[in-house]
């Protein structure tokens, strides 16, 4: 599988550099997430930008890393996803439990509103 990781004080952003994501990719995707999260990481964006074509496997890939995230009050969020990608997701009825938003900048910008907000509940406690 190729891909980058690119390490932030607040997330992390892996970038998917494969044309699918598949059987063949879900495996090593899944262990990624896995390994960025017992890091301590517990907000990931997964940029998806070069990937043309996924199936059920990467969908369960992707449910992953959101399980991941959740159970460390973290967020998951998906960005860059093309037609194709995005039809799969709303076919499967996961758009209303992934974050998906269009683009990395976006993506960067919902993690930090999501870490203000946990401040403020925090320090009203």
């Amino acid at each position: 599988m190729k891909f980058t990781v690119d390490k932030h004080e607040k997330y992390i952003l892996v970038k998917l550099n494969e044309s699918k994501l598949n059987s063949l990719v879900t495996p090593q995707l899944k262990s990624e997430l896995i390994l960025i999260n017992t890091e301590g990481q517990r907000n990931i964006i997964l940029d998806l930008s070069q990937v043309k074509f996924a199936d059920s496997s990467g969908l369960s890939s992707l449910l992953v890393g959101h399980r991941l995230c959740k159970n460390a009050e973290g967020v998951f969020i998906l960005c860059g996803l093309n037609d194709a990608v995005n039809r799969l997701v709303t076919i499967s009825q996961l758009e209303n439990v992934l974050s998906i938003v269009p683009t990395c900048e976006e993506a960067i910008d919902l993690i930090f509103m999501e870490e203000i907000e946990k401040e403020l509940k925090r320090e009203l406690k």
